[in-house]
């Protein structure tokens, strides 16, 4: 029988501090995307209605059975035109549930990486290693609206620690075509301005605040910049920055094989980073969206290799065991700490993180 965890209300002082039979029974409904009622309570303190449905993360969807198969293929190279078509959805409610699934996705993945330490299952002065990099991609038109993405992800676990996409002016040859074309633009919507840097720092203060302690090791290409975010970011730890040069062969030998590896696989799976494909963004929130869903289906879903079992959040000792995709689009996850554990049974109370 399931057994409210806490007041939805996050005004109520249930919310924070629940106390047993907080709550009393007010009947059910019956939802028709269902097989079974729903039951309904009402907070005894501050008076507020709620149901098992408004600690779910499908609260209003009106197909909840299709979450997991979004979420699967979404994260198998598939755009949304085509899973419309899949999965029988038009395409705007095929971009909504998207929409909603990538933001409880990135609220869940934020959730479990600022767990505190002593739940890791790691010693806290086993070296923190790191790969970070950029590589480039484009929304709406190649030739003036390019993009860099910054990704960084822990060496020996590839968990995607994180990932962000920012505009960048166009660079490279211009011929008097594309030159066109750019000052089109440029009088349409404006000189384009290059928030790479932003991203970056942004990239490094969230490794920052997975709370690791002890040495860290980041290894990059040898752009200058990224000497002074990491300093910037680590600082009063104790940091080795290893750098590479990035014109020496991509073979397993390289030094940054893991970030390269893990740049053509994010090519590989998310349709909307391939070069010269129909399937590109739009526009980068819906980029970051997907970045954020697929962050999520990597680090607690899926294998961290062909040959594994476990994730990549499983190894870096974030998680007991690794997700199902059911679990991953199961209970809410913005309220942050409060949030029910993503492995919840409903019967107990969470823990809290």
């Amino acid at each position: 029988m399931f057994v409210p965890p806490r007041c939805p209300n996050p005004s109520c002082p249930r919310h924070s501090a629940p106390t047993p039979r907080f709550y009393v029974r007010k009947g059910c409904y019956r939802p028709k995307c269902r097989p079974r009622p729903v039951q309904r309570f009402r907070c005894k303190t501050c008076a507020r209605g709620f149901s098992r449905q408004t600690f779910r993360a499908d609260y209003r969807d009106h197909k909840p059975h299709l979450n997991v198969e979004l979420v699967r293929l979404l994260c198998s190279g598939i755009g949304l035109r085509q899973l419309a078509r899949l999965v029988k959805l038009t395409r705007r409610n095929a971009r909504m549930k998207f929409e909603k699934l990538a933001s409880h996705a990135a609220w869940l993945d934020h959730n479990l990486k600022v767990a505190r330490p002593k739940s890791r299952g790691r010693s806290s002065f086993e070296p923190q290693r790191l790969h970070f990099d950029e590589f480039e991609t484009y929304e709406s038109r190649r030739n003036t609206r390019p993009l860099s993405i910054a990704v960084m992800i822990e060496s020996r676990t590839r968990l995607l620690v994180a990932a962000v996409a920012a505009p960048i002016r166009p660079r490279g040859r211009k011929t008097p075509a594309r030159e066109a074309a750019i000052a089109r633009e440029t009088e349409l919507l404006g000189a384009r301005r290059d928030r790479s840097r932003s991203a970056c720092r942004w990239v490094f203060r969230r490794a920052a605040r997975m709370g690791f302690s002890g040495v860290v090791v980041l290894r990059t290409d040898e752009k200058g910049t990224y000497s002074s975010y990491a300093r910037r970011a680590f600082r009063g730890r104790r940091l080795v920055h290893l750098r590479t040069s990035s014109k020496i062969a991509r073979d397993r030998r390289n030094p940054l094989f893991p970030i390269n590896h893990t740049e053509a696989v994010l090519r590989d799976l998310m349709g909307r980073l391939r070069r010269r494909s129909w399937l590109v963004s739009k526009r980068r929130r819906f980029l970051n969206l997907h970045l954020a869903l697929y962050a999520a289906w990597r680090n607690w879903v899926r294998p961290r290799f062909n040959s594994d079992d476990l994730c990549p959040g499983e190894l870096a000792g974030l998680v007991p065991r690794r997700l199902s995709a059911g679990e991953l689009v199961g209970w809410r996850q913005d309220w942050g700490g409060s949030s029910p554990s993503p492995s919840w049974t409903g019967r107990a109370l969470p823990r809290a993180d």
